[in-house]
């Protein structure tokens, strides 16, 4: 009788063990358990782009997708505070070419690698606006107006080292007239400002901001700085039409988790990241407020982010950006 009591006790206990194993592979695979929570990293169409986003993976998920604020640091805030959470899916960042630029300027010691890529969602393209008083009508037209003059071009940037400051001098220096540029920096979405009141003389950034201003004739967009024109601008070159030979710079923007995070919880996000970009919602916004719907999946975009990066090294290095 006593042998019959063990013998049924450990009968049961290994089925406790296989109920309990049973109950874990179920719960892994009904991620996400509770809310998932999206860093952004800037304001202004970071956000709003940010914010669609995870209003649509929530329908696509067990629980919704939070988009939360952590700006400051070019990104180093939102950055740091992501990748000191736990690997588990729960929080990823809405991160873009920043997390290079952040960390080459010193703002955080880790660098992309800290990240596991879950899918690039956008890409956005600066463009290069002049007051429409300057008379110049192409990319080629200001270079020569720089170099036969004495005085120093003064282009607006968002910050040394920012996204457009790094642009700028790519473009200005595929122009031959990177020793002629003087760079004042103004703040974010302040470019449209600052070329109306002629403060500066040209400045690179997001179509969206420069666009009304043409229709209205008080600034022309001279080019676009990626390889091709966007749909926002098809009578606008690209820079590397206009003059500055293989020029091809855009702003990509995504999602990541922390390093280690399981692959079968990064395919659940990815999954619902490309389906969100694939909604009529999401293309609807991509026209109206002048971004590119691009999704790629998890491998694809691991290897875009070693590949800028090491472009970001090369450029803020030559630059003297790096710290």
């Amino acid at each position: 009788m006593r042998n019959m009591n063990l013998k049924s006790l450990l009968l049961g206990a290994t089925a406790s063990v296989f109920l309990l194993a049973g109950l874990n592979v179920q719960a892994r695979a009904e991620f996400p358990e509770k809310p998932v929570e999206m860093t952004v990293l800037f304001g202004g169409t970071a956000q709003t782009i940010g914010q669609l986003l995870a209003d649509l993976m929530s329908k696509n998920l067990a629980n919704p997708v939070v988009a939360v604020s952590r700006t400051g640091g070019g990104g180093a805030v939102g950055y740091s505070h992501v990748q000191s959470t736990d690997a588990d899916g729960y929080n990823m960042v809405w991160n873009s070419n920043s997390v290079s630029t952040s960390h080459y300027r010193g703002n955080m010691k880790f660098n992309y690698e800290a990240f596991t890529p879950i899918a690039r969602v956008s890409v956005e393209t600066p463009a290069l606006a002049v007051s429409a008083d300057s008379g110049w009508k192409s990319l080629k037209e200001m270079a020569d107006a720089v170099k036969a003059g004495d005085s120093k071009l003064k282009v607006g940037i968002s910050g040394n080292g920012s996204f457009t400051h790094l642009t700028s001098a790519a473009l200005f220096d595929k122009m031959g007239i990177a020793d002629k540029v003087v760079y004042v920096p103004y703040g974010k979405g302040k470019a449209p400002v600052e070329l109306l009141a002629k403060r500066v003389d040209a400045a690179v950034q997001w179509p969206g901001q420069f666009i009304p201003h043409q229709q209205a004739g008080k600034l022309s967009i001279l080019c676009v700085t990626g390889k091709d024109r966007i749909p926002q601008l098809k009578d606008t070159p690209s820079c590397a039409e206009a003059g500055a030979t293989d020029l091809n710079i855009t702003m990509w923007r995504g999602l990541a988790a922390p390093a280690g995070t399981p692959a079968d919880v990064v395919a659940k996000l990815q999954d619902a990241a490309k389906a969100a970009i694939a909604s009529d919602e999401f293309q609807s916004a991509a026209d109206k407020i002048g971004f590119e719907a691009s999704f790629l999946p998890a491998d694809e975009f691991g290897s875009l982010i070693a590949s800028d990066d090491a472009a970001i090294s090369d450029l803020m290095g030559k630059l003297g950006l790096k710290k």
